[in-house]
């Protein structure tokens, strides 16, 4: 239970007193849907996950676990923006301006337009905004902002709500991009009232382990661009670096005709993916084996184990089962299917799969394969990065020549077929 508090509403200077409605309707034809004018970002990958770069007037929400490196990141933004477009604020409410001066010294950031502020008084940060007029304000965060006018404390229901309003009035009126830094709760969600997502904009979460070294900036919601889209950084010594080719890094440790490995192919957004999938089965010495997925979903682990028993004859009731994701990156969609089901067959038969080979579908209860969305772009990424077979379910195909050239494309019914053609003769 939380403590709400209900402060009355004050009404805006001359609300009452006008007779009639300002805005006028207008007919849908008469509307010139112009283009957006951005302003570009001098970092590739987080201009992709905008959309193609910052929308002025636009108010956008990050979010990410602690020490995850949301402000590092912003802060590199911030130094970019400045030296490309002009004048940029940072408003922190948890560091102090030589905290900040620290970590932009060990990042190597050098901005004259700049500007750094220590504040959480939310009439305050708007007086700052009206006299510097910058391109873009950072506020880290949003749970520590308060405004003055109300007697709850800052970062409760009401606080995060009515500062929200308040910046996103700010950002329509005067134009400038706002980007708000958030606190997740346990389970990862935006700490807050829901309705701080549907305030802004944009929502950005920054994902990934904190003992692996990549980073995925997440767009989860924009109105200005395509949703679900990705950009790849790596945490390194001197701050995050965008990964231009996230397939090549994922890739770059692979032990090839190693048993349990396969190359599963995930759309992330629009950009496709290229990562390693690693299974291994051991028997067990307890009753009930273990089935442990790390960048997979659990339940779809335990389905596709099963669909491997029932449908392949694969004794993996006396096994334990363990998959993962190399390089910490999470899969969702159900295209990896073929790629986890055929890695643990792999590591049962102790036979290697292809080392050239990628696997693209998905696996029903019966044990065939499914069609997947987007597959010539899949295909187009394995070929760029020298793959030359690629599994996937059997499909019938009008033109010819629509698959990449040099790339053997390998249709199965079943998973068995699936199988049978993947892995090494012994």
């Amino acid at each position: 239970m939380v403590e709400q508090i209900v402060e009355p509403e004050k009404p805006a200077p001359g609300r009452g007193s006008r007779s009639g409605p300002v805005s006028v309707p207008q007919r849908l034809h008469e509307i010139t849907a112009d283009g957006v004018a951005r302003l570009p970002v001098p970092l590739a990958e987080f201009a992709r996950v905008l959309g193609g770069g910052i929308v002025p007037g636009s108010l956008v929400l990050v979010g990410g676990d602690p020490g995850i490196g949301k402000s590092t990141l912003l802060l590199e933004v911030a130094a970019l923006v400045a030296n490309a477009h002009g004048a940029v604020l940072y408003v922190s409410g948890e560091e102090s301006v030589r905290q900040i001066k620290l970590r932009a010294d060990r990042l190597n950031l050098q901005a004259e337009a700049l500007y750094l502020v220590t504040e959480t008084n939310l009439r305050v940060i708007r007086e700052h905004i009206e006299v510097l007029r910058p391109v873009l304000v950072i506020v880290d965060s949003i749970q520590t902002t308060h405004n003055e006018e109300m007697t709850s404390a800052a970062g409760s229901v009401s606080q995060v709500r009515a500062c929200a309003a308040h910046f996103q009035e700010l950002a329509k009126q005067s134009g400038v991009t706002i980007f708000l830094v958030g606190h997740v709760t346990k389970e990862g969600a935006i700490a807050g009232p829901r309705v701080l997502e549907h305030i802004v904009d944009t929502v950005l979460y920054l994902e990934g382990d904190p003992f692996h070294r990549y980073r995925l900036l997440r767009s989860v919601k924009n109105r200005f661009g395509a949703t679900s889209e990705v950009g790849v950084f790596e945490m390194v010594e001197q701050g995050m670096v965008e990964v231009l080719n996230p397939s090549e890094a994922f890739l770059a440790e692979r032990q090839v005709n190693a048993p349990g490995s396969t190359i599963a192919v995930p759309v992330e957004g629009t950009r496709p993916l290229l990562v390693e999938v690693q299974a291994l089965a051991s028997p067990t010495t307890f009753p009930n084996p273990r089935r442990t997925a790390n960048g997979v979903d659990y339940n779809r682990l335990l389905l596709l184990t099963a669909v491997l028993s029932r449908r392949v004859n694969l004794r993996l009731h006396e096994k334990d089962v363990f998959v993962n994701v190399v390089g910490g990156l999470q899969i969702t969609e159900p295209a990896a299917d073929l790629a986890v089901a055929v890695a643990i067959a792999s590591s049962v038969k102790d036979r290697p799969v292809f080392a050239d080979m990628a696997c693209i579908g998905e696996v029903g209860l019966s044990g065939e394969l499914r069609a997947v969305s987007q597959l010539d772009t899949r295909l187009k990424e394995a070929a760029k990065l020298g793959f030359r077979r690629c599994l996937v379910p059997h499909l019938v195909r009008k033109g010819v020549g629509d698959y990449p050239a040099g790339l053997e494309v390998i249709g199965c019914r079943t998973l068995r077929q699936a199988i049978e053609a993947a892995l090494i003769s012994a």
